[in-house]
């Protein structure tokens, strides 16, 4: 079985309305192309300064959200509609949230970023929980082919405990929305997609911003699409772009039979260090 998917790479800014009309210009760009899998950037509806992102957040079926909802009925495909500012009833935080949509147009999943981004990095200090609340819980869904779906937004890269939690819960593919800043795109993405994919024997689909937010951070671009073999199947030139590429199951089981990473696994959490062994 093969699925066609694209990673939609963006420059999203404070412009709520400019950036969803990007989104839909690169969805649409990527369902003309074959895409039947579609996934876009972190915070593509609104990527800004925490007030004006809290003065932008929305609802689960808010405007952002039903619009990619609409497309994704339109184009009958699966859409991960990257992630959005969602505002949580009942507190002053919000949730970095993503939403998979089935061609149908109905959401068949809600993933909420678990890690969040509290970090020092390119003489800037980021600080993501003042706004947001963390999520707690790990998310597969399934497209309309039957592929299973991993679900994960930027800094989780950095959690391979999460992928292999996915991985061993039945993941083909992870699907990764992020927003990572020009000097870790340029250090890390790379190799950290490329290690979860090599780890758990899946494909991974990355869409990444790219550009300046407007505020003075910018993201690096890059967005790509990896093999289960750690081969880079596709990657996105600079701007707004896409990469895309074939996810051959086939491809999965050959990395699967050839390092059985799920049925090697042990619990580590369970073992207790020691300092020296004499």
């Amino acid at each position: 079985m093969t699925v066609r998917a694209a990673a939609v790479q963006l420059e999203s800014n404070a412009s709520h309305a400019a950036n969803l009309a990007s989104a839909e210009d690169g969805v649409r760009a990527a369902a003309k192309d074959g895409a039947k899998l579609v996934v876009l950037p972190e915070k593509w509806p609104l990527l800004t300064d925490d007030d004006a992102t809290r003065e932008g957040a929305e609802l689960l079926d808010g405007p952002s959200m039903s619009m990619a909802s609409d497309l994704a009925e339109e184009l009958k495909i699966d859409l991960i509609a990257g992630s959005f500012a969602e505002q949580v009833a009942g507190t002053d935080l919000l949730s970095n949230t993503s939403i998979h949509f089935g061609p149908d147009g109905a959401a068949k999943a809600v993933y909420r970023k678990i890690h969040l981004f509290d970090a020092s990095v390119g003489g800037r200090d980021y600080l993501e929980s003042a706004a947001f609340a963390p999520g707690d819980q790990p998310v597969l869904s399934e497209t309309a082919d039957g592929t299973i779906i991993g679900m994960a937004i930027c800094f989780d890269i950095r959690f391979p405990e999460l992928f292999s939690n996915l991985a061993g819960a039945g993941a083909e593919v992870f699907v990764l929305p992020a927003a990572f800043t020009k000097v870790t795109t340029d250090a890390h993405w790379e190799v950290l997609l490329r290690a979860r994919a090599i780890e758990n024997g899946c494909h991974i689909v990355a869409a990444n911003q790219n550009g300046s937010d407007g505020i003075g951070r910018p993201s690096g671009g890059n967005s790509m699409i990896v093999s289960p073999w750690g081969k880079v199947l596709d990657r996105a030139p600079h701007g707004y772009s896409m990469a895309l590429a074939e996810l051959e199951a086939e491809d999965r089981a050959a990395a699967r039979e050839a390092l059985p990473m799920s049925d090697l696994r042990r619990n580590a959490a369970s073992f207790e260090a020691m300092r020296g062994n004499g």
